[in-house]
């Protein structure tokens, strides 16, 4: 059976929702998200995470193109990518305003 090929933007969106799927992971966007400027400094001791957990989560975000920065100790700087927060904010936006059908008998009413 051949593979369906999505479009780039559903590919993108389902990459930043994995990215997002894990409660540490949105703490951690929460937290950057409130920072005036980049970070530096060590997430753990802002945050309930263990610190041998935090680059796991880092790394995630950043594949995912919502962070940015060093990551790699002892050069330590954190920061939202502005350009592609912006993306995910359309692409979050525009899915959930998808429009659902008026089936009147619906099969889970």
């Amino acid at each position: 059976m051949a593979e369906k090929n999505y479009c780039i933007k559903t590919e993108t969106l389902a990459r930043m929702a994995k990215a997002l799927g894990h409660p540490a992971r949105i703490a951690i966007m929460k937290f950057l998200a409130s920072q005036e400027t980049c970070y530096f400094g060590d997430i753990h001791e802002e945050l309930p995470i263990a610190k041998a957990t935090v680059s796991q989560h880092l790394s995630a975000l950043k594949e995912a193109g919502l962070i940015q920065g060093e990551i790699e100790a002892p050069k330590v700087k954190y920061c939202i990518n502005r350009e592609n927060w912006e993306y995910a904010k359309q692409l979050f936006s525009d899915f959930f305003a998808l429009n659902l059908c008026d089936k009147k008998d619906s099969c889970c009413e």
